[in-house]
């Protein structure tokens, strides 16, 4: 049986935007593997494989299915410890969590005010609703008030990638030499950004600009075959 990766899209199918979805599809291109992709929009997801998950991407590996990017890329470490590592060991298990952690917290924050109302353009009508009702809820605000404090948060947002931009100053990935799933993490969330809106998070002389365009590379160029959203 094939692998098959569920991942979240608008009403495009064929341009998944979820940083989760992209962190998974890295993992699979690390570890070497070829699947397939199942598009699945927001108010799809309930229906996959019978209701066995509330989010995507979902990871059907044979007969196991797993749920949460992370959880995928260990299932795909287990399974696969012959491939390519996504981890080299616990200490890049931990550097992932701290990755993970640090971007929910600080990057996709910064993307969402920026990038709002660019993900709710490009869903299809049933899904807009959702995702305008959802939202709102979450944030307590509409869509429109989020993007407005979010239009001037570029600044802040490079600022805070002061720390990797130091550590990509001495080293080609987060990984060191070569990728690991702390690389896939933080692109994710970039490439989400770059999917969806024609903002440009980087700047061109940025030492993260260049750490990004290489992950764009990886695996035969797996995240720029996906054209960046036009302006």
């Amino acid at each position: 049986m094939p692998i098959e990766l569920y991942e979240l899209v608008g009403a495009d199918a064929s341009r998944p935007f979820s940083p989760h979805c992209w962190k998974a599809r890295l993992a699979l291109r690390h570890k070497g593997l070829d699947f397939a992709t199942v598009p699945v929009a927001f108010t799809q997801v309930p229906e996959i494989e019978g209701g066995a998950t509330k989010i995507v991407p979902l990871l059907r590996d044979g007969d196991r299915l797993v749920a949460d990017s992370f959880a995928i890329a260990e299932h795909l470490e287990a399974t696969r410890p012959d491939a390519p590592t996504l981890f080299a060991g616990e200490g890049g298990r931990r550097l992932s969590r701290f990755v993970e952690s640090w971007t929910f917290r600080t990057v996709h924050p910064a993307i969402v005010g920026l990038a709002i109302l660019d993900i709710h353009a490009m869903l299809a009508p049933q899904d807009q609703a959702y995702f305008r009702q959802n939202r709102e809820a979450r944030y307590g605000k509409s869509l429109e008030a989020v993007a407005q404090e979010g239009r001037d948060g570029l600044p802040a947002l490079r600022a805070s990638l002061e720390p990797v931009r130091a550590l990509l100053a001495g080293q080609a990935f987060l990984g060191g030499e070569a990728p690991l799933f702390a690389d896939h993490i933080l692109f994710g969330a970039f490439q989400w950004m770059r999917v969806v809106s024609p903002v440009a998070l980087l700047a061109g002389d940025d030492p993260v600009h260049a750490w990004f365009e290489r992950c764009l590379d990886l695996y035969g160029g797996e995240g720029r075959s996906l054209p960046a959203a036009a302006g």
